[in-house]
């Protein structure tokens, strides 16, 4: 067989080597004479003006004769500005080629006859021709032959010696191939780096090869900045000896290099630098003469590894111990190298970012975890102290209600038999109910005031108020239960007379003082100590509640203001109650802007100190005692109650027949709006839907006679925002159901009295 007859060869060349073989197929027609055909691009190109379409190539050559056909084809890369090229004397490849050419001549052309004859597949026997062919062709060809590793080769034969070097070349591109293998086999950059350093030196057969890299603060500074500070270091170094001085962590050349011109900006740009005397290169900067001859520097190549458009680093090879001269084959390959480290340093970028990524999820899954378990925990913490509170409940609740429906009932058997129970017996048996009614009514209303508070639907009711009053009212509420346990109770008052008013809402300072007063004579044993002490301070009012209980450990005072706790489930067995006093006292203490801290010590006692505030008020008026009382006596004081329900109008009607009031229950009717305008009452108790109590208001609103009637209205439950809107409607105020006897007196008399004023 023909020794080139099977031959294809593919492979990118630079445009120079390009133009040789266009050369040689010239010189092969020069040789061959007229009994030869040669066809290019530029003869054929004024009858077929699409030839690459057609052809599959821009420009070719295609040599005819009967000592030997060949095809040269070659596409221009205009981004690398190099040619892919086939050459090829296959025949049947050349029969087809020729039998296109054939097919979009004219039938007039003269090229047309003359391809004919080669149309059909034929094998020219060998030749001094094809021997003159093969040893020109791989004259041009072997010297860039290691340039790329784009080459596919098909069983092309040459002479023995071209053949040889064909061979080493061929083993060079496996090798690289085998090296790039390498370093996309890991994701870890310390690995591709390494495994790169010492292949590549090897491969180079350079005597030391490694890689510097920038800071990347350093890349983002001006020129000026980038002079006066180190660029980076030497991170990955591989020697062919030990005796040749490391450059690994070395900064100095960056900075002799800075005061070069245009330093780093050929880098960028993607050149490779290729220096084969050092000394004479840089014989001007006695810096780079220093260094230069410290590390045995003679010759030496730089490739730059780019990243995304950034300068990540150089990758530099240097010969130590002779000067030696660069092939373009090694500055390619050491830019190929660069380049797919580069994509290499990127992907195992990206992978860090991911396993950054994936280690924050997993953290933050741990995290979320862990507060999911300790809400979980919290929440069985709660239930548990609600059941605690719930089991409490029972009890407490059942107690007072056992004396009531007991006694009672006692007093009903002896009134139904017709028999006389002796007076001072019945007068016991009252009491005992009328105190376990009140013991019960205190615990609801503690629930229900915190649930209301809770729920945001409690409002300050602020005015100005005497200290010295509700400091004393509150201390007459528990003196009964201080004598019963044979406790000392004290009161310090530190206020001076013309300073007795303040303003905030008096009656839940008072149930602040109550709650601190009743919980420490709850854990103060007999024969103890309760003082309460009350004083101002700039605009503050303070109060203290001290005693000589049995104590607080100091780390259970946290837990003191929790809802539903007692700090022993013994303390609640022993002293009962419903666990809420303090949290409720604090919350009312907060609602006015306070604070509340607690000082106690083990078995000698504890002491509660708030600090409320005074509360802000559009219309404060300070009257004289006289005054109000006389205004008391002259005002009409007829109320006027429009409620459905019995019980709570019978009870209402007695309170306020009790305190003097002229009281009117009227049924709720069709004629209820001129039932009221017609007894023209100082105030009007509504317990009805809101809009019927808005409509009812407006109505008194329009009459002279009823305009300054004051408007009190009864509700289950009722939150800030709902009160501000109704407020603005014209209702003067407001009663949380179930009705306490002491706060329903003392709305009326304070709208009785504000009415007056107006």
């Amino acid at each position: 067989m023909n020794p080139v007859s099977k031959s294809i060869l593919r492979r990118t060349l630079p445009i120079s080597i390009f133009e040789k073989l266009c050369s040689l197929w010239r010189e092969l027609m020069e040789i061959e004479g007229s009994s030869a055909i040669l066809l290019n691009d530029s003869i054929i190109y004024p009858e077929i003006t699409d030839i690459s379409e057609i052809l599959g190539a821009k420009k070719f050559y295609l040599l005819l004769s009967s000592q030997l056909c060949a095809l040269l084809q070659g596409t221009l890369n205009d981004s690398s500005l190099s040619y892919q090229v086939i050459i090829t004397c296959d025949p049947q490849a050349i029969a087809e080629f020729t039998h296109k050419l054939e097919q979009h001549l004219d039938n007039s052309s003269p090229w047309r006859k003359r391809l004919i004859p080669y149309i059909e597949p034929h094998l020219p026997q060998s030749n001094p021709l094809e021997t003159h062919f093969n040893s020109r062709l791989w004259n041009i060809l072997v010297p860039e032959f290691s340039e790329t590793s784009d080459v596919m080769y098909e069983g092309l034969r040459t002479c023995e010696p071209v053949e040889e070097a064909l061979r080493q070349q061929v083993a060079q591109e496996r090798l690289l191939n085998q090296l790039i293998g390498q370093i996309h086999q890991s994701l870890e950059l310390s690995v591709i780096l390494e495994t790169a350093v010492r292949e590549l030196r090897s491969f180079l057969e350079v005597d030391r090869l490694f890689i510097y890299k920038f800071r990347e603060k350093y890349l983002s500074t001006s020129e000026s900045e980038k002079i006066q500070n180190l660029g980076g270091l030497v991170t990955y170094e591989s020697r062919v000896s030990q005796s040749i001085p490391s450059l690994l962590n070395v900064v100095a050349e960056d900075v002799c290099f800075a005061t070069i011109p245009e330093y780093q900006h050929k880098y960028r740009q993607g050149e490779i630098v290729a220096i084969e005397d050092v000394e004479r290169q840089y014989s001007a900067s006695l810096c780079l003469s220093q260094f230069l001859e410290k590390y045995w520097i003679l010759s030496k190549l730089i490739a730059p590894i780019i990243v995304e458009g950034e300068l990540w680093g150089l990758l530099i090879a240097h010969q130590c111990f002779k000067k030696r001269q660069w092939l373009e084959s090694e500055k390619a390959f050491l830019g190929q190298i660069g380049e797919h480290l580069a994509v290499a340093i990127y992907q195992a970028q990206l992978y860090a970012q991911v396993q950054e990524q994936k280690n924050t999820f997993e953290q933050r899954v741990i995290e979320s975890t862990q507060a999911l378990r300790d809400t979980l925990i919290a929440s069985q913490a709660a239930n548990h102290s609600k059941s605690e509170f719930l089991g409490n409940m029972s009890h407490e609740l059942r107690t007072p209600l056992t004396c009531i429906i007991g006694l009672s009932g006692t007093l009903l058997h002896w009134s139904q038999e017709g028999l006389n129970l002796p007076v001072d017996k019945q007068r016991k048996y009252l009491d005992t109910i009328q105190n376990s009614g009140k013991h019960l009514l205190d615990m609801i209303n503690e629930i229900l005031e915190y649930s209301n508070l809770q729920s945001g639907k409690y409002v300050l009711s602020v005015r100005y108020f005497s200290l010295t009053k509700v400091a004393k009212n509150v201390m007459q509420r528990v003196s009964d239960e201080s004598e019963h346990r044979r406790i000392n109770l004290e009161l310090d008052l530190q206020i001076e007379p013309q300073k007795d008013s303040f303003s905030a809402d008096p009656e839940r300072v008072q149930q602040i003082l109550y709650h601190l007063l009743n919980n420490a004579l709850k854990f103060t044993s007999k024969n103890g100590k309760v003082t309460l002490r009350v004083w101002l301070e700039k605009n503050q009012l303070c109060l203290e509640v001290e005693d000589t209980g049995i104590g607080i450990e100091e780390e259970k005072i946290p837990l003191l203001f929790e809802s539903f706790q007692q700090l022993e489930n013994s303390r609640r067995r022993v002293y009962g109650g419903t666990g809420l006093g303090l949290a409720l006292t604090k919350q009312l203490v907060e609602l006015h802007g306070g604070t509340i801290e607690v000082e106690s010590i083990i078995n000698k006692g504890s002491t509660f100190t708030v600090r409320i505030p005074s509360q802000p008020q559009n219309k404060a008026k300070l009257v004289s005692q006289s005054e109000k009382n006389q205004a008391l006596f002259t005002k009409n004081k007829t109320i006027v109650l429009v409620e459905s329900n019995e019980e709570i109008a019978t009870l209402i009607g007695e309170l306020l027949t009790a305190a003097n009031y002229h009281f009117i229950w009227l049924m709720d009717g069709t004629k209820v709006i001129k039932k009221i305008e017609l007894l023209e009452p100082s105030a009007v108790i509504l317990d009805k839907e809101l809009s019927k109590i808005i409509e009812i208001n407006d109505s008194l609103k329009q009459y002279p006679e009823t305009k300054d009637t004051k408007v009190l209205i009864l509700r289950n439950e009722i939150t800030s925002k709902e009160w501000t809107e109704i407020s603005k409607m014209g209702i003067d105020d407001y009663l949380i159901k179930p009705i306490q006897p002491n706060l329903l007196l003392k709305r009326v008399n304070a709208l009785i009295f504000n009415n007056n004023e107006s």
